[in-house]
C-alpha cells in the first residue's frame, strides 16, 4: 500500500473509546496499534479497531482535519463513523493491513 497522508479513527469496540490520529503510512501505524507498540491513549484504552479513514493530498490537510475532529463532540464522531461504517467493522482487516 502506498503512503498517503490520512486521518484515522480507532475504537475499542462499537461506540467504545475513540482515538483520532494522523499518519502518512496507515499500514505501518495500524500494525503499531495492533501490536501495542504505539504508546498513549489508544494503547491504554485498547483502541485497535480501525473504524474510519480519510485520505488527503498533503500532511498539512490531514493535520488540519485531525485537529478539527479532535474538537468535535463525541456524538458527532460517532455519527461520522456510523455514516460509512454502521457496524464499526475493522477496516484494517478489510483493507488487508493485517
Amino acid at each position: 500500500m502506498a503512503k498517503h497522508p490520512c486521518v484515522y479513527i480507532l475504537a475499542s469496540g462499537k461506540r467504545g473509546y475513540i482515538y483520532i490520529g494522523v499518519t502518512s503510512d496507515i499500514a505501518a501505524r495500524y500494525h503499531q496499534h495492533q501490536k501495542g507498540t504505539f504508546e498513549g491513549f489508544a494503547k491504554r484504552r485498547n483502541c485497535k479497531r480501525l473504524v474510519h479513514i480519510e485520505m488527503f493530498a498533503t500532511m498539512d490537510e490531514a493535520i488540519t482535519r485531525e485537529k478539527q475532529l479532535k474538537n468535535w463532540h463525541r456524538d458527532w464522531k460517532i455519527n461520522l463513523v456510523e455514516g460509512d461504517n454502521p457496524e464499526w467493522r475493522d477496516l484494517g482487516l478489510e483493507m488487508g493491513l493485517r
